[in-house]
């Protein structure tokens, strides 16, 4: 099983980002996929899910509005577009995969660093 994490930079405030995850060795089109991400110091939190179908997403309050995540079966890779990027966006972004049989996995992560 793999994930891997793409897309991550530095960006000024304001800017925009895509981050990918590309996903091989289990069922993508059936997993629930989320991104998460962690600050220095802090832990790790949810950004935004999609479900297996792409038809319902959820977002966290603090990027509601300015990310969105996106899905292509086909090409087993799930994408978040972040637009209007603040300081506080800085983090490590982490693809996690949950399953059909409820198993886990995660992805190396990608760095996302939003200064000026």
């Amino acid at each position: 099983v793999q994930l891997v994490e793409s897309g991550g930079g530095l960006v000024q405030p304001g800017g925009s980002l895509r981050l990918s995850c590309a996903a091989s060795g289990f069922t993508f089109s059936s997993a629930r996929m989320s991104w998460y991400r962690q600050a220095p110091g802090k832990e790790r939190e949810l950004v935004a899910s999609i479900t297996s179908t792409g038809d319902t997403m959820d977002y966290a309050n603090s990027v509601k509005g300015r990310f969105t995540i996106s899905r292509d079966n086909a090409k087993k890779t799930v994408y978040l577009q972040m637009n209007s990027l603040k300081p506080e966006d800085t983090a490590v972004y982490y693809c996690r995969a949950r399953t059909f049989y409820a198993v886990y996995y995660w992805g190396q992560g990608t760095q996302v660093t939003v200064s000026s």
